[in-house]
C-alpha cells in the first residue's frame, strides 16, 4: 500500500516514519499529480494558513477532493483537520470542506499552553493514548455523520466521516502506532 503525505509544510517527515515503520511505502506529496497512484493521503499538522495557501498556489484543493470523492481515506492531524473542515471558527468556510465539522482554532491555548494529555482510543482497548497538543483546533460541532473516536475534556479530538479522518493532536509524534494504524485499516484490500 502506498500513502502520500502532503509535504508543502509541518509534520510530514514524523509521519512518513510511522507509516514505515507500520511497513506501508510512504512518500512526500509536493505535487497533485503525485496523488496518482496513491492509496491514502495524510495532510500533516504544521501551519494551517500556510498550508492552504500552498495548497491553492500548487493547485492541490481540487485534486484533493476528487481523490477523496472517488473513496481514497485522507487523514487530517492538527493543521490538516482545518484543512480538511467544513467550517472554521462558526463563520469561514473550509478549504477542502470534506468533513462535516466546525472547528475552533488554537482552542487549547498558545504555544506556551502545549501539553501531552492521556486519551482512550475507541477502537483499541482501554491503554491510553498519550496525546500531544500543540495549538491545537477544537471540534466543537460534528454532523450526524461523523463519528467520535477519541475525546478529552469532554469534546472529540479524533474522528472520522466515510473515508476522511481527523485528530486534534499530534499523533506523528509519538511511539504509538495505533492511529495510523487505524488509518491504514481504512483503506480498502485490494483484490
Amino acid at each position: 500500500m502506498k500513502i502520500g503525505v502532503l509535504a508543502l509544510q509541518g509534520d510530514f517527515r514524523e509521519h512518513i516514519r510511522i507509516l514505515k515503520k507500520l511497513g506501508a511505502e510512504a512518500v512526500e506529496v509536493r505535487l497533485p499529480a503525485e496523488l496518482k497512484g496513491l492509496d491514502g493521503l495524510i495532510i500533516p499538522g504544521g501551519e494551517s494558513t500556510t498550508i492552504n495557501k500552498m495548497m491553492r498556489a500548487y493547485g492541490f484543493p481540487e485534486e484533493v477532493k476528487k481523490f477523496a470523492r472517488k473513496g481514497s481515506p485522507v487523514f487530517g492531524t492538527c493543521a490538516g483537520l482545518i484543512v480538511l473542515a467544513g467550517k472554521i471558527d462558526d463563520h469561514k468556510s473550509g478549504q477542502l470542506n470534506l468533513i462535516d465539522v466546525d472547528v475552533k482554532r488554537n482552542a487549547y491555548g498558545r504555544q506556551v499552553d502545549s501539553r501531552e494529555a492521556d486519551v482512550t482510543l475507541d477502537f483499541a482497548g482501554t491503554k491510553p493514548y498519550r496525546a500531544v497538543f500543540i495549538r491545537a483546533p477544537q471540534i466543537r460541532k460534528a454532523g450526524a455523520g461523523v463519528k467520535s473516536l477519541a475525546r478529552y475534556e469532554g469534546k472529540t479530538v479524533l474522528a472520522r466521516q466515510k473515508n476522511i479522518l481527523i485528530c486534534s493532536f499530534h499523533p506523528e509524534l509519538t511511539e504509538d502506532t495505533r492511529i495510523h494504524q487505524y488509518f491504514l485499516d481504512m483503506i480498502p484490500k485490494k483484490a
